[in-house]
């Protein structure tokens, strides 16, 4: 792409997608929209000209076309038309060595004005965003609670989820930002800080993006009804926004909370060593990467319950609640032989760990791809215990390659054998792994809606009408 620009060729790209700008040097568009694309060293954000207005824009946005001396080509970058899901994702953020973004087309005497144009940068961006995080509260939900005619709670909750809750957060960092913020010396403000102090706070966003996917499903079908169209724009004409459609408004926290590491990237390279921001931008930067990191991982495993409500479907007997009443991800899987006290008669079982339970099946003695189901095991009631070769007093029995489960709350005792050492400390890493997820969803408070849990359900009628079971490989 680079090469293209550099070689003297004319590169324009086609906007597949609305972009609500958060800041001045952000280029706004509409889908349809044909952008001049002036610098693409980075590979998530661009730099571009629509007639005489120039800006950064989100690559992924857009589509491009290459046109080369009398000759016409497409050229479709990776990522570049994404799918919806993929556009909520937000975007990878830069490191410090790639992002020369925020002083493109700028002659600058010395770094301490480039420092200063970041931070002026960072400032203006935070002052647009309240404004847009305004204009959706006052402009559109509060205005939607009103018409109990056309929305049901469960409605506002799917299309809104909680943009009141980022809104409050986010004034509260901003009020702390500007204390921080050197009016006279910019390039002297101290605002890494603020983001640690922020730090626990920034988690609300990873269920606003989890449920974003859904708000697009359900506001895309409520447009096809005229009304919603008219209300919607009614809605945006009397807060006086800009003409964007909703959807856009409520694409801007996702897109936010992904641009903070490439902005704290440009920050810290612009900040030397020696200034006393330095080693909590490096922090600050550390922290908002493991944030976006964290939602990207959080919204994969969304996306992946409904291999998981499949995979249920298919375990013939099942008994109990649903496994997506309380998990969202398999962690591991495999056959070992189990004892059970007080019986101690071993059997061999297939297990499946997930978060916070391990489901228990037996194979088919024909049939062997065919699951029964056995039990599960509810993982916060139990401690794992290693078990050392040989002889073991609680069960009377010779082990190898064992590891016990025992109940907090009394002296039940299951006990595993693997069949070989390296499977028994794999299993031994899943059960830590699995501790720790269910300490970071916790942390977070990261849950299945029991919308997406519906229509996780409606999914696994669909392709049971179509093809009937999901195979083992398709969870793992």
């Amino acid at each position: 792409m680079t090469l293209l620009i550099s070689g003297g060729s004319i590169v324009s790209a086609e906007a597949v997608w609305d972009h609500v700008t958060m800041a001045d040097r952000e280029l706004a568009f509409k889908a349809g929209d044909v952008i001049k694309v002036l610098d693409a060293s980075n590979k998530d954000w661009w730099w571009g000209q629509i007639d005489d207005e120039e800006g950064w824009f989100p690559a992924s946005f857009v589509r491009l076309w290459v046109n080369q001396e009398e000759s016409t080509t497409v050229e479709t970058v990776e990522g570049a038309s994404p799918s919806p899901s993929e556009v909520q994702n937000g975007h990878a953020e830069a490191s410090p060595s790639s992002s020369d973004c925020l002083c493109l087309g700028q002659t600058v005497q010395n770094r301490d004005q480039m420092r200063a144009n970041v931070i002026n940068e960072i400032m203006s961006t935070e002052r647009h965003y309240i404004k847009h995080l305004k204009d959706i509260c006052e402009g559109y939900f509060r205005q939607c609670k009103k018409r109990r005619d056309m929305f049901n709670d469960d409605q506002l909750r799917v299309i809104f989820g909680n943009i009141e809750d980022i809104y409050r957060f986010q004034m509260g960092f901003v009020r702390d930002l500007e204390k921080q913020y050197n009016t006279e010396e910019p390039h002297l403000s101290e605002i890494g800080p603020c983001f640690l102090e922020h730090q626990d706070g920034f988690w609300i966003y990873s269920e606003y993006c989890n449920n974003h996917v859904d708000a697009c499903m359900e506001l895309s079908r409520l447009m096809k009804d005229g009304r919603y169209q008219h209300f919607f724009e009614a809605c945006r004409l009397v807060q006086q926004m800009i003409d964007i459609a909703i959807d856009g408004f409520l694409l801007t926290p996702v897109q936010k909370i992904c641009k903070y590491p490439l902005q704290l990237a440009e920050l810290l390279k612009y900040t030397v060593q020696e200034h006393s921001d330095y080693r909590y931008v490096a922090a600050a930067l550390a922290v908002m990467r493991n944030v976006t990191q964290q939602i990207n991982e959080r919204k994969r495993r969304l996306e992946n319950i409904d291999k998981i409500a499949q995979w249920q479907a298919s375990v013939l007997d099942w008994e109990g609640d649903d496994i997506l009443d309380r998990s969202t991800e398999l962690v591991y899987t495999g056959e070992m032989s189990w004892i059970y006290q007080p019986y101690g008669r071993s059997q061999t079982r297939v297990f499946f760990l997930f978060d916070h339970q391990m489901v228990l099946c037996k194979k088919d003695l024909i049939r062997r791809d065919i699951l029964y189901y056995k039990g599960r095991m509810d993982m916060d009631r139990y401690n794992l215990v290693d078990a050392v070769d040989g002889r073991d007093d609680d069960f009377n029995v010779s082990v190898k390659n064992a590891f016990k489960l025992s109940n907090k709350d009394s002296d039940e005792i299951h006990i595993f054998l693997a069949k070989k050492l390296e499977e028994k400390l794999r299993w031994l890493k899943a059960f830590h792994e699995e501790r720790k997820m269910v300490q970071e969803d916790e942390k977070i408070g990261f849950e299945i809606s029991e919308y997406q849990k519906r229509q996780a359900a409606m999914t696994v009628r669909r392709m049971t009408k179509q093809k009937g079971k999901c195979t083992l490989s398709q969870i793992g």
